[in-house]
């Protein structure tokens, strides 16, 4: 209850335009304190929960052993562990093309779903809880490859999982 109270004060920083990235570039010792602040703590909890979800628990957990046995005794970058875990999936999934979409981007998707009848309908866009206008961009090439779980009436959740991987702005 304590991480999900955390998780949504998370979200609520990452909702605004002035938020950064979980990763990027930095050019001096200020901007490296700034990175490692709660919303990248938490935000990169919740992303790596999300990972070990959609991969499955085993995989996520035979793809960390991957690395820390690559690195132990060393020193690793993001690229690394997502490399690991490419490697436990066999070429089945990009894991570093899902994360990147996910730590290079400030902020989070709102995904809609639209049901009409049988068919579903999905659409992503960036969530934006209250625009400041005087550090706006416009954020339109934004695009999340979004792991989506969903169970359907011949099924349970604890019994069957369906994944679908929201890599376009719209899908079925």
């Amino acid at each position: 209850e304590d991480f999900l109270n955390l998780i949504f004060k998370a979200m609520m920083k990452d909702s605004l335009n002035s938020s950064h990235p979980v990763s990027s570039a930095v050019q001096s010792s200020e901007q490296i304190e700034e990175m490692f602040d709660a919303l990248s703590y938490i935000k990169g909890a919740s992303l790596l929960l999300m990972l070990k979800h959609y991969l499955t628990k085993d995989v996520f957990q035979a793809g960390i052993e991957v690395y820390l046995h690559n690195h132990n005794y060393g020193s690793a970058q993001s690229d690394d562990l997502w490399d690991s875990m490419n490697e436990i999936t066999n070429g089945t999934l990009d894991v570093k093309k899902l994360m990147k979409t996910w730590i290079l981007h400030k902020g989070f998707p709102l995904v809609t779903v639209v049901r009409k009848g049988k068919i579903i309908s999905v659409q992503q866009e960036k969530f934006l809880y209250h625009v400041e206008t005087e550090n706006w961009t416009s954020d339109a090439s934004y695009l999340w490859h979004i792991p989506l779980t969903y169970i359907t009436s011949s099924c349970n959740f604890t019994h069957c999982t369906n994944a679908y991987l929201l890599d376009q702005k719209s899908g079925m």
